[in-house]
């Protein structure tokens, strides 16, 4: 049900703070990776750690906990978990600046992953009771900017920084900046209005057992958390590959993912959700079919971008399937927020992120570098050329599970 008292410019403003929000999480979520290479020497680490620092460390509880701060949030307000979560998430931010030891920087990454935990569901849910359902992949779109705005965000500010100053004091102004944004969202966004029913604490269990029974519900998860299990293994050490393998410097190589992700994530994203709106409001199946094709199509661009030894066709080549790897966000998105009652969005949306982010952000990242020190006896400085193009293949399975979700979804659709 949505809000029907809330004006479409008050909607808009409640976007919008919901954008900075997120964008501000996958800043402090995706600065580690250009600054990986100063904390590797610093610290003097190695690949699989750096790896488990961008994936295991954050996700262990940011997803095992999204799961009950989205029922408090279904519970409670919705807007004030969002608030805390961003205070939390952005502390320890800051104190990755003050870590001496791999093992202090792996425990302030779990807490930036306590934090985040907050966030993302509860932010679907307002969104989801704010705009109408022929508006909500865009919508939904819209918001998952941040994801492209804040890697490149984090890659941009994170490399200026680093090189103007150090490492340390790019995750302590990132943090703080988050802190003064905490109170402001709170004062500007209030809690949507929410149909009043005796029934509103759902358990998350019976949530979870209304999505389990759900076929599309497990191949869209599956779907993504494959997309992902690549997606976040290659945002990660992507810087990496620019420095070792392209000759790139810190500053430079910022640049370059910042415009890959400005130019070609902006642009995916938003065309996803115009797609998923367009498309499945005539057929509830292309909320599935669409980041399929996307999937195919972009993969093989990516593996010819990554062997090349051209820094300007690298870039080129990055840019169509930077876009289409982005696609998925906002009809997958929408799918998985009709796929049970409107009170229960939050709690569906956990579910879904617990597997997304248990699977692709967890093991993504410490995949990749795993396997990178596995090759670099055979290959040396280029074994993480390679590892990334093995990890490319997720996006193959990824396309296989949208496909098969389509028709499945048609069934599955929860309406309003």
């Amino acid at each position: 049900m949505t809000d029907q008292t809330a004006s479409p410019r008050y909607r808009a403003v409640v976007l919008a703070m919901l954008l900075l929000v997120y964008t501000f999480n996958f800043l402090d979520r995706q600065i580690l990776g250009i600054l990986a290479g100063p904390i590797k020497a610093e610290l003097g680490l190695t690949d699989t750690q750096l790896g488990a620092l961008g994936g295991i460390a954050f996700a262990l509880l940011y997803s095992t906990l999204a799961i009950p701060l989205a029922l408090l949030a279904d519970r409670t307000s919705r807007t004030w978990v969002i608030t805390v979560s961003l205070a939390v998430w952005s502390g320890f931010t800051a104190l990755c600046g003050m870590a001496g030891s791999f093992v202090q920087l792996f425990l302030f990454r779990v807490g930036v992953g306590v934090g985040e935990a907050g966030g993302v569901a509860p932010s679907y849910a307002v969104i989801s009771d704010y705009f109408p359902a022929h508006q909500r992949a865009r919508a939904l779109s819209i918001y998952s900017l941040g994801i492209p705005l804040g890697s490149a965000g984090g890659v941009l500010l994170g490399g200026y920084i680093a090189q103007a100053v150090e490492w340390r004091t790019a995750f302590i102004v990132v943090g703080v900046l988050g802190l003064l944004i905490a109170p402001i969202f709170r004062l500007v966004v209030r809690e949507p209005a929410r149909p009043a029913r005796s029934g509103d604490a759902v358990p998350v269990s019976a949530v979870f057992g209304i999505l389990a029974r759900k076929r599309s519900f497990w191949l869209l998860a599956l779907g993504a958390a494959s997309s992902s299990m690549c997606g976040y293994g290659v945002a990660f050490w992507l810087p990496s590959l620019l420095m070792r393998s392209f000759g790139l410097d810190l500053l430079g190589a910022g640049q370059f993912l910042g415009g890959l992700l400005l130019i070609g994530g902006v642009a995916g994203v938003l065309l996803g959700g115009w797609l998923g709106d367009r498309m499945g409001s005539g057929d509830r199946a292309y909320y599935a079919w669409v980041p399929a094709v996307s999937y195919v199509v972009g993969m093989p661009l990516f593996v010819i971008g990554v062997l090349s030894s051209s820094v300007t066709f690298a870039f080129l080549l990055f840019l169509i399937p930077q876009a289409l790897v982005y696609v998925w966000l906002g009809p997958v998105l929408t799918a998985v927020q009709h796929l049970v009652p409107a009170h229960m969005r939050a709690s569906a949306s956990a579910s879904f992120l617990l597997i997304n982010n248990l699977v692709g952000l967890g093991l993504g990242s410490w995949a990749v570098g795993s396997l990178s020190d596995a090759l670099t006896p055979q290959f040396g400085t280029q074994a993480l050329r390679y590892a990334i193009v093995a990890a490319l293949g997720f996006y193959l399975l990824a396309g296989l599970f949208m496909a098969l979700a389509g028709k499945a979804l048609r069934k599955d659709w929860v309406a309003a």
